[in-house]
């Protein structure tokens, strides 16, 4: 793994502009001492924010991983076809956060923190989690969620009718009593809703994990760990009726009897995916954390696989590039060929600045992966950063598969980009950096490239029709900021 301004698998990559579904009880506001009028306009606020079921979600910070979504992918796979949907169409996307969080957001994606894989002490536990996510997406809750929010809506609006009639009329206190009255009113209606699709979603995931021969211990054990947690902050003292979700206790109490009588409770989990969840846990906290943490969790004395890949992340952000080859070097040593090592010594020796040098083991960890478009897009930058001219037909063609196999890589693109500079074809370089821009969410940008790389390509050509759908899509979102930013400014000045 690597930020967004290094060469490796791993991208970080910012998106704005989506949605996601928001399952934790919002702010509500309670103003005091206020005139009546502001008093029932911040209430309508509010109310507002508090009935919104799906909200714009800030810039969310992807993490890729070659490694890391194989994993995800195999681990999955039988409780995904337990929920009855198709493997191939389900993702399962890590994103950067460091808090214990996992969610969906409409379509067949789960959303998983960072921090849940670092507080999850083993493969099972995480497949529990994905399970329960499983559970939204086979049900639609997000879409149902408008449900639950139509009839909240519902007592929201009448005690708005009500209580502006009470407030023109001369009784402000009254009026504002209704508000607050309706306001409490609907969020209840919207809590009881949200804790009966989480009920839902922890039973589907009960039956998945059992038809696809995986134990529930994992999803109970986690369960504990957020009990905990609830314990740390009070939750035991918190009023159930005015939370999202049932609390930790009792989805342990209601779940455990049953999963304990299922004939997969005692089953293990396969050791070889606990083994990849180990190293991938370990590479992600050698990725995320400070280097004198990671070194302080897996110290030299430990010779494990996991404590060797952490090591090689920590002595890399170091510039220690003896030291963190020393650690690809042990671990190809215990696993020769493995690719997903070769493919982070190639990481390290092209960051260090020797392309040359890492050609042989990205080109091996290419083939061995089949040509995984993350690593054939690291091993494409690596064969421009050579500066060999020799070497730049090869990177076209990697690049060019890389992203036609994955076309969510905006350093896929990026690098693409530059091929064709150097050839001199402005047109398709222009549309290499619209296809990056549009992942990004950066429209202005996206939609500038598209336009010229619509000049430049024959009309009508695959290229100039991606080139068009692009700026149209693009158009529509500047336009749409530009309408936003104008109604701010004549709010503002009112």
């Amino acid at each position: 793994m690597a930020d967004g301004g290094n060469a490796h698998s791993a991208r970080r990559i910012d998106h704005g502009g989506g949605s996601r579904a928001v399952f934790h009880a919002p702010f509500i506001c309670r103003p005091q001492n206020l005139p009546v009028m502001r008093r029932f306009t911040r209430l309508v606020a509010a109310l507002i924010a508090a009935i919104l079921i799906v909200q714009p979600a800030m810039a969310q910070s992807i993490l890729r991983d070659a490694e890391t979504e194989a994993l995800f992918r195999e681990m999955s796979a039988p409780m995904i076809t337990a929920a009855g949907l198709n493997p191939k169409s389900v993702d399962i996307v890590m994103i950067g956060d460091p808090s214990i969080n996992a969610f969906v957001a409409g379509g067949q994606v789960v959303y998983i923190h960072s921090g849940l894989i670092q507080a999850a002490d083993n493969a099972n536990e995480v497949q529990g989690v994905i399970a329960h996510e499983l559970g939204h997406v086979a049900a639609g809750d997000v879409i149902r969620s408008s449900a639950g929010a139509s009839e909240a809506t519902g007592i929201t609006i009448l005690s708005l009718l009500l209580g502006a009639a009470a407030i023109a009329a001369g009784s402000g206190d009254a009026g504002a009593g209704i508000l607050m009255a309706g306001q409490q009113a609907a969020m209840g209606k919207y809590l009881a809703f949200s804790r009966s699709v989480e009920a839902g979603a922890d039973e589907s995931a009960r039956r998945y994990l059992s038809k696809s021969g995986v134990s529930g211990k994992g999803m109970i054990s986690f369960f504990k760990k957020l009990q905990q947690e609830e314990f740390r902050y009070s939750q035991d003292k918190i009023d159930p009726y005015a939370v999202t979700h049932p609390l930790s206790g009792d989805r342990v109490a209601v779940l455990k009897d049953r999963m304990s009588e299922d004939a997969a409770w005692n089953t293990p989990t396969d050791p070889a995916i606990e083994a990849r969840f180990q190293r991938v846990k370990a590479k992600l906290f050698g990725y995320i954390n400070e280097p004198n943490d990671t070194l302080n969790r897996y110290p030299l004395s430990n010779t494990s696989v996991p404590a060797h890949y952490a090591r090689a992340y920590a002595f890399h952000k170091q510039a220690f590039v003896d030291k963190a080859v020393a650690e690809t070097d042990a671990l190809l040593a215990a696993k020769p060929g493995d690719p997903y090592f070769e493919e982070l010594k190639g990481q390290i020796l092209l960051e260090s600045g020797r392309p040359s040098d890492a050609l042989a083991v990205l080109r091996d960890a290419v083939q061995r992966t089949n040509y995984d478009p993350l690593i054939a897009a690291l091993f494409g930058h690596a064969l421009i950063a050579t500066e060999d001219k020799a070497n730049f037909a090869e990177a076209k063609a990697v690049l060019r598969n890389a992203v036609q196999r994955d076309r969510e890589n905006p350093f896929a693109w990026y690098q693409l980009g530059v091929i064709y500079t150097q050839e001199g074809d402005q047109a398709r370089a222009a549309l290499a950096s619209a296809e990056k821009y549009d992942l990004e969410g950066q429209a202005p940008q996206a939609l500038r490239n598209a336009n010229v790389a619509m000049a430049g390509l024959p009309k009508g050509t695959p290229d100039w029709l991606r080139a068009q759908d692009i700026s149209l899509v693009a158009k529509t979102q500047v336009d749409a900021q530009h309408h936003k930013g104008g109604r701010r400014k004549q709010l503002a000045d009112r």
